[in-house]
């Protein structure tokens, strides 16, 4: 079985060109540390944006009210410097003095008041405005330097939003001669982190330079660096060529066999990392499509054994990457683990779909948007155990679309959970009121949202404890793996690795020579 696995590889492609080595990286010589993306940048205001490559900018650029210890899960202080909860759904915050944003302006309790209520103006627009929305009912000034915030219910991961969500913008920066304008942050957002922006050209590059009235006792601190270009290059092979002549100094989340061919050359360090991301196979088990075969347990426990979950994490997707049995990432708080396991069992597969009396007649259409090869090696496995297998690739739009038609019986997904460690980033979604809930069973979705109307972690964990066994029982879903982020780098390029796959560049640094 996993020669047939080892056999998916694809040899790494050589480049084309000849490119001698650099005498020097350009980068320690300018102090401008050049990275590369391969998605466009087309808006640097992170409150309207949602990928991965505007976090990482918005992580340069913006500071929030809170921060998240990625080793320990806690929250700590950034622009505030304490928090009180005054009953279960009032919190006090107390703000830090003395910080100023990129124009000069000083930073108070205005600015913070100013920033909740536009993302909770229903003409704001904002990407935000659905996460605060849910919990939040307005933000009132005490102070200076105090705001209280008055939630709507109950909510457990109120200072984690605030913390990864909501960038603090300066009073009246969406106001623009005398009326509301949501692109006024777009090019050239007044910040308050690490980084300024000096230029931008959308969907090309992004060149930052470190602000230095950068406040003390950030837990970001001080930047090494002094200049960062962010630019945008799609194609893998201009990035290993840009990477092997020292035109690009960082470059994340590349294919494995780029990754391990660069490092071969010895022009660039490859580290795989972890990452919050996880890939799992949806089932229609309520039938939201239809009767069909998957409404039967048997048949759903059958698919299970027969995915070759670490084969597939090993092989195909490397590095750090695990096998996945719960419907949740295992470094997510309430993710439990004390399920039940489907271990790869073709024979296993092969008797449930005998007992259910499953008939190969009946199409399984298998939907896919990416990682090709994972979604490939998954339907040749349920072929295997004798599923008739269509699988359907293509793009995440059209998935979606019928999705909320309610016309897919089974998809392949992914998520990556916000860059938060807590279950409820994916149980809130795909097991609540959405269309990503195909299992449709209320005892699951009651207990998921139970859990986050309380502040007490105990009652929490048991919460996802007992909706997570369920779903593991009734295999709701096919759990497949933990991603795992490649990265490349200049040899002379010192770059932490982030434990949950959120790349902080304000942490990068030369090496000493």
């Amino acid at each position: 079985m996993l020669s047939r696995y080892c056999r998916r590889w694809v040899a790494a492609f050589a480049l084309t060109c000849t490119v001698s080595a650099p005498s020097a990286w350009a980068g320690p010589d300018d102090d401008t540390l050049v990275v590369a993306f391969q998605r466009e940048v087309v808006n640097l205001d992170y409150l309207y944006t949602t990928s991965q490559e505007h976090v990482i900018l918005s992580d340069l650029t913006d500071d929030r009210l809170f921060d998240v210890d990625t080793q320990t899960n806690e929250i700590s202080p950034m622009l505030a410097t304490s928090y009180t909860y005054v009953d279960d759904t009032t919190i006090d915050v107390t703000l830090r003095e003395g910080v100023h944003f990129h124009s000069g302006a000083s930073f108070s309790a205005d600015d913070v008041v100013y920033t909740y209520n536009w993302v909770l103006s229903p003409d704001s627009g904002t990407r935000a405005s659905g996460t605060v929305s849910r919990w939040l009912e307005r933000v009132e000034k005490l102070g200076p330097y105090q705001v209280r915030f008055h939630l709507k219910d109950v909510y457990p991961l109120a200072l984690r939003d605030m913390a990864r969500r909501i960038p603090i913008r300066r009073d009246g920066a969406y106001q623009v001669d005398g009326k509301d304008d949501r692109g006024a942050q777009a090019l050239r957002p007044d910040g308050l982190g690490p980084y300024r922006v000096e230029s931008f050209e959308p969907g090309q590059r992004a060149v930052l330079v470190r602000f230095d009235n950068y406040y003390a006792g950030s837990p970001k601190g001080r930047a090494a660096i002094g200049r960062i270009v962010a630019r945008t290059i799609p194609d893998w092979g201009t990035q290993q060529a840009e990477l092997m002549s020292g035109g690009v100094d960082w470059a994340y989340d590349m294919p494995l066999d780029v990754a391990q061919s660069m490092a071969a050359s010895g022009r660039a360090v490859h580290q795989a990392g972890p990452s919050l991301r996880v890939s799992f196979v949806v089932l229609d088990a309520g039938g939201v499509a239809g009767p069909s075969s998957l409404t039967d347990l048997n048949v759903r426990r059958a698919l299970n054994y027969a995915v070759n979950r670490k084969a597939i994490a090993e092989f195909l997707v490397g590095g750090v990457a695990q096998p996945l049995f719960t419907a949740c990432h295992p470094a997510q708080f309430g993710c439990s683990q004390d399920v039940p396991h489907y271990a790869y069992d073709l024979n296993k597969a092969k008797s449930l779909l005998a007992e259910a009396g499953y008939k190969k007649s009946e199409p399984l259409e298998l939907w896919a948007y990416r990682d090709r090869a994972v979604a490939e090696a998954v339907a040749a496995d349920l072929s295997a155990a004798g599923v008739n297998v269509k699988l359907r690739y293509g793009q995440l739009a059209s998935l979606d679309r019928a999705r909320a038609e309610g016309k897919i019986r089974a998809y392949i997904g992914s998520w990556a959970n916000g860059g938060t460690a807590d279950t409820a980033m994916i149980a809130r979604v795909h097991f609540g009121d959405t269309d990503r809930n195909l299992s449709r069973n209320p005892q699951v979705a009651q207990f998921v949202m139970d859990a986050e109307r309380t502040n007490d972690k105990a009652r929490r964990t048991d919460l996802y404890h007992q909706a997570l066994q369920i779903i593991a029982d009734q295999a709701y879903w096919i759990p497949l793996y933990t991603y795992s982020v490649n990265y490349l780098m200049s040899p002379v390029l010192d770059f932490p690795i982030p434990p949950d796959g959120l790349p902080r560049l304000y942490e990068a640094r030369w090496k000493q020579p």
